[in-house]
């Protein structure tokens, strides 16, 4: 399932894949797969997304009905 909120929230804070690849330690490769639904990270790569975007966990990754 694509990720919309991600690529929301990332394109609210004004960054590219690369840039919010490069603040929470991944390949921009990797951001775009999750924003695909290509890619399931790990709780951690969540977290650093999340506060890399000022965001919570719910805000980005919880599925709403």
């Amino acid at each position: 399932m694509k990720n919309k909120k991600l690529k929301l929230a990332r394109v609210e804070k004004d960054l590219s894949q690369a840039e919010l690849a490069e603040r929470v330690g991944v390949t921009r490769q990797t951001i775009g797969l999750i924003e695909a639904g290509g890619y399931n990270p790990t709780l951690n790569l969540c977290i650093a997304i999340c506060k890399a975007l000022d965001k919570t966990l719910d805000q980005l990754f919880w599925e709403d009905n």
